[in-house]
């Protein structure tokens, strides 16, 4: 702590002599992605409306083709989905992730055919090196140069 540090240290105890202030932490803007089924226009002016009600929001995208909504503001992840489920409507937050980022991405875990064109679900894979077991295949040796023992007819 250099001097600059002592010294604001300092002050910050004279200017709460009454008692410890809690600071509040500002929400930062972001972005949250839902993945609602929209069927009609009635369905997808209704989501947009509950949404665009909450407080902190500054933008709502709704795209019905890939039964997605972008909310964005500053706004909870929680709160954003409890509203776009008030609506009646099956809502989850967006499960995919473009296919790229996916280090298996055919994998059937990672795989859905819902999905949108280029987007597999997001999966976390943990490749133990303990669940690898090592395949001996006697045949593929069998006839191979480095055997002495292999077939004299090679």
């Amino acid at each position: 702590m250099g001097v600059s540090g002592t010294i604001e240290y300092l002050s910050d105890l004279v200017s709460s002599a009454g008692g410890h202030k809690l600071k509040k932490k500002k929400k930062q803007e972001q972005t949250v992605e839902i993945k609602i089924k929209m069927d009609c226009d009635g369905c997808e002016l209704k989501v947009k409306n509950a949404l665009k009600s909450l407080s902190g929001v500054n933008k709502v995208q709704v795209d019905r083709k890939l039964s997605k909504v972008s909310v964005t503001g500053y706004v909870d992840q929680a709160k954003v989905l409890k509203a776009a489920k008030s609506t009646g409507k099956k809502a989850e937050i967006w499960p995919y992730v473009p296919f790229t980022i996916v280090q298996q991405p055919y994998d059937p875990k990672a795989y859905d055919k819902r999905a949108p064109a280029g987007h597999v679900r997001n999966v976390e894979f943990s490749a133990n090196v303990n669940n690898i077991v090592p395949v001996y295949d006697p045949y593929t040796n069998m006839f191979s140069d480095e055997n002495p023992n292999a077939c004299s007819i090679m």
